[in-house]
């Protein structure tokens, strides 16, 4: 079968792979329909998020039809049309009991302290092959698996594998209560669904923080207050618009990849911090292989953060779901600490949220494909990674159809 397989920071290829099996009998086979490309991929293939084992697939978002099951998967039958949460939970944990899927204690073979198990990521989360290819195996299928409704497409289902319930998370956990105004760092798929999931909590005011015009013209249709950091200091922006106060509530939805002000006010304060970004890039980076203007790193690791601590009030909240590497260690606790700031933040935990977001998309509460921007056949998807990685205007989420393929 077909697949998109990492080799090394910088080089990815479509090839020729063999076909998965079941291997235990909570196991299935899904013959994947639709997968997608998601900024976390892109930190592997620009080395900021290390640890990747050459020949790894990846991909970790996934709709399909089963095609196989193990004889302890008692919920789906063969032929069922499936969402796959992106990572990976047995169900039965204490951690799994309690919602915390993502951090379930048995799907890690890497032992209990290993962290988040997840498709196409590095050694550390398993590692376990991903979803940008024809076929895939799911481990713990009776939980890794949802029944897709009749009426939810796939285009639909696909964002519900991993941004748009990554966004309702971070919602979520910033503790977003009505009339609450909240500040979304980030315009991506993550950030966008952040910004619906704020509307959805009934935040009262949504900031939108971000340098790219489509992005931010997205984040405008929803009805968020848009800020360009290359043209005006997000913070002072912020505060200005708060009456000095801040957002009771920021979410990080950028992670390691930020970048800082080129241009505009920002900029003269990030020359005063170019040394520092330039530490932290080679703390978190210390590998790279930009090739044009492909797989170049963020030049900025904690700029998001930074400004998220300075734009809240005092007493706030932040949430980080933004992708940030274990060897990531910067982090303004100093201003957190002085201003009473609540943190919360974590991979999400995918399977919690999945149930509840279908049931809105099925009703027509929330109609999630608007931020679908391409759909491009698995033959297509190096050049959809590169376009993608570039940050070419109107990529803001890309759809992989394996089905595609002949």
């Amino acid at each position: 079968m077909k697949a998109v397989v990492f080799h090394g920071i910088g080089d990815i290829r479509l090839e020729d792979v063999a076909e998965p099996v079941l291997q235990q009998d909570t196991d299935a086979i899904i013959k994947l329909t639709a997968s997608a490309i998601c900024g976390t991929d892109l930190h592997f293939v620009r080395g900021t998020v290390p640890g990747m084992k050459p020949g790894t697939i990846l991909g970790h978002e996934g709709v399909g039809i089963v095609e196989a099951l193990g004889k302890d998967v008692r919920n789906l039958r063969v032929g069922d049309r499936v969402v796959v949460p992106s990572t990976i939970a047995c169900g039965t944990c204490s951690y799994c009991r309690a919602g915390y899927y993502a951090q379930c204690d048995v799907s890690n073979p890497n032992g209990k302290r290993a962290g988040t198990a997840f498709f196409g990521g590095p050694e550390m989360s398993g590692p376990f092959h991903g979803m940008q290819a024809e076929k895939a195996r799911i481990p713990f299928a009776n939980v890794g698996l949802v029944k897709i409704p009749d009426e939810v497409t796939d285009e639909q289902a696909i964002l519900l594998s991993d941004i748009f319930p990554t966004g309702y998370y971070g919602a979520d956990i910033a503790e977003i209560s009505p009339g609450d105004t909240v500040a979304v760092f980030g315009c991506g798929p993550v950030g966008q669904f952040a910004i619906l999931s704020a509307k959805l909590m009934d935040a009262g005011r949504i900031f939108a923080i971000d340098c790219h015009l489509d992005r931010l013209e997205a984040a405008r249709a929803q009805g968020a207050e848009v800020i360009n950091f290359e043209e005006e200091d997000p913070v002072e922006a912020i505060l200005r618009l708060t009456g000095g106060i801040g957002v009771d509530r920021a979410i990080d939805a950028v992670g390691v990849d930020s970048m800082h002000a080129h241009h505009g006010p920002a900029a003269k304060t990030a020359h005063k911090e170019k040394a520092e970004f330039k530490r932290e890039l080679k703390e978190v980076a210390p590998h790279t292989k930009p090739e044009g203007e492909n797989w170049v790193p963020g030049d900025a690791p904690a700029q998001a953060l930074m400004w998220a601590v300075e734009a809240l009030a005092k007493a706030g909240t932040l949430s980080i779901i933004g992708v940030y590497p274990q060897q990531m260690r910067t982090f303004p606790l100093g201003q957190a600490m002085n201003k009473n700031l609540t943190l919360n933040m974590g991979n999400c935990n995918h399977r919690k949220y999945i149930p509840h977001l279908l049931e809105l998309v099925r009703t027509g509460a929330v109609e999630p494909t608007e931020l679908l921007t391409h759909v491009q056949p698995l033959t297509s998807a190096i050049e959809a990674y590169r376009s993608f990685d570039a940050r070419k205007p109107g990529w803001m989420k890309v759809e992989l159809e394996p089905a595609l393929l002949t």
